[in-house]
């Protein structure tokens, strides 16, 4: 028997091909190719994994797949070109807690979906359902491909991967990332998640360039067909981040998906005493206190650009992740508008189905009224916020933290202040049907009518007002028994965390699917 160099080197010749063939599939195999994606701010998708998951623990599906087009290029080429078919995925952890991880690869035909990339995906999405994995997939790439060849084609409509992960949708948290231009089915892919974490560099829409020329649209830069600025203020995008953050925040979003962190540590309480203004029309951002409610350095704040009347953010109390719903009165006085009420309902629905208790920090004078705001649909937007309060079987607790005003007020409460498992108002807050000035001028309109003085008519809606508000007080409202407690805002957190550990923990997929609106 002669002397092989696998013979040499004690690997078996069989051995040494699959060494090879694996060799070939690592990005050290294209320098060039890496180099001009690199080059562009790009990432390969070997990068973003490695990037995201634990050293050692990916356990890859697929790896040695190639593009179905041997009528067009020879193997040598497939196996240099179309590596994994354009896209890497299979098992790992973050963190030591088990998840997936898929990546289309800008490598590979820019990322665009092969039809065997297809079937690996659909592979790796089955395994993702059997398990409950959540699973982040960076989802940058072209859209379909209509350069395959060896599998038999006529509309190619018959692909299941996006019913796939769609149908993931309420049974395992999905979270996309986008870092490059994302268009047609990559877009699809990103749009079914979850959550959507983009940097600025990202350029989301339903169709890329190509095809928006084609359809006599006209000629449309990729970077202008839908860019962070536009995706982040229209809600597309929960999260926006510089490019050099796009992994971190990725990983960070899903730790909240992953379970409770064994340490953590809670910010002085006894600031909350200071943070609301005592008089009902002077505006205050609402951060401080749901960054001091919340485990330190634990908050994300979700859709931050659009509809900013209302807060929706992730955060952790005494390492368990919670939701957190808030108005912010810095804008339209923190009323709920049509796009708040998308945002919210959405938002109650990914806690649902995610087992995420929810706190819902009010502070509203209501829904927005008036001809201009019920051209946006009002009724029905808002509406939906009413129907996912209504199906939460999570806990939810509500704090009144000012105003606590008509249907707005009762929809932050899940339907009225009976449906959470406990209703707390601060020192201070006022709950009733309407703004109290509001009311009187309604309820006493003939009466008002009667004043011929217009001084004097304004001293008694003052007084009148000022009558109400004492009726309306929070205090007084508790002695009717209508909420539950009226608190120390520094006892809040305390008498949350205690809340949460009597709840029982809600099942698996508590609740269905996410919508995406």
């Amino acid at each position: 028997m002669s002397d092989t160099p696998a013979d040499l080197l004690g690997i078996r010749a069989d051995l040494l091909q699959v060494l090879a063939r694996g060799a070939l599939t690592e990005d050290t195999a294209r320098p060039d190719a890496v180099a001009k994606l690199h080059a562009r701010g790009g990432r390969t998708a070997r990068e973003h994994i490695a990037a995201v998951v634990d050293p050692g623990s990916f356990v890859e599906y697929g790896r040695f797949v190639t593009g179905a087009q041997e009528d067009r290029r020879s193997v040598d080429e497939l196996l240099d070109r179309t590596v994994a078919d354009g896209i890497v995925g299979g098992l790992a952890t973050i963190d030591g807690r088990s998840c997936a991880v898929l990546s289309y690869d800008y490598l590979v035909m820019a990322g665009t979906q092969g039809m065997r990339g297809h079937v690996k995906t659909d592979r790796l999405l089955d395994v993702i359902e059997r398990l409950r994995l959540p699973t982040l997939f960076f989802a940058a790439g072209g859209g379909g491909r209509p350069g395959d060849t060896d599998i038999p084609l006529a509309s190619a409509l018959d692909t299941p991967t996006f019913a796939a992960w769609a149908r993931l949708s309420g049974k395992v948290p999905r979270i996309a990332v986008v870092d490059d231009n994302c268009f047609a089915g990559n877009a699809v892919i990103a749009g079914c998640a979850d959550l959507i974490v983009a940097s600025d560099r990202s350029s989301l829409g339903m169709g890329g360039p190509a095809m928006i020329a084609g359809g006599g649209l006209g000629d449309v830069a990729a970077a202008d067909v839908g860019p962070l600025e536009v995706m982040a203020a229209n809600g597309v995008v929960d999260v926006a981040v510089e490019q050099a953050d796009v992994e971190e925040a990725a990983r960070d979003l899903l730790g909240y998906f992953l379970g409770a962190t064994p340490t953590w540590s809670a910010p002085d309480q006894t600031v909350l005493r200071t943070l609301v203004p005592d008089t009902e029309n002077v505006a205050y951002d609402p951060m401080p206190i749901i960054e001091t409610l919340c485990d330190a350095e634990s908050v994300t704040v979700l859709r931050s650009e659009f509809a900013p009347e209302l807060v929706t953010a992730l955060g952790r109390i005494e390492g368990r992740t919670v939701g957190v719903l808030g108005n912010d009165t810095q804008y339209v006085a923190g009323a709920i508008t049509a796009d708040a009420g998308d945002k919210a309902s959405r938002f109650l629905q990914l806690c649902q189905a995610n087992g995420f208790p929810v706190l819902s920090l009010v502070d509203t004078p209501g829904m927005m009224v008036g001809p201009a705001a019920e051209a946006t649909a009002m009724v029905r937007h808002c509406s939906r916020l009413l129907i996912a309060g209504a199906a939460l079987t999570v806990p939810l607790v509500g704090v009144i933290l000012r105003r606590g005003y008509g249907l707005g007020a009762q929809a932050m409460l899940g339907g009225s202040t009976r449906e959470p498992l406990l209703t707390l108002a601060w020192p201070g807050a006022h709950l009733g049907p309407m703004g109290l000035e509001g009311a009187v001028r309604l309820s006493m309109r003939a009466e008002l009518a009667a004043i011929a003085d217009d001084a004097e008519r304004e001293r008694t809606v003052v007084e009148l007002t000022a009558h109400l508000r004492e009726h309306a007080s929070a205090l007084n409202v508790a002695r009717y028994g209508e909420i539950d407690d009226v608190i120390d805002p520094a006892q809040t957190r305390g008498l949350i965390a205690r809340l949460l550990e009597a709840a029982a923990p809600p099942p698996p997929s508590a609740g269905g699917a996410v919508d995406v609106w």
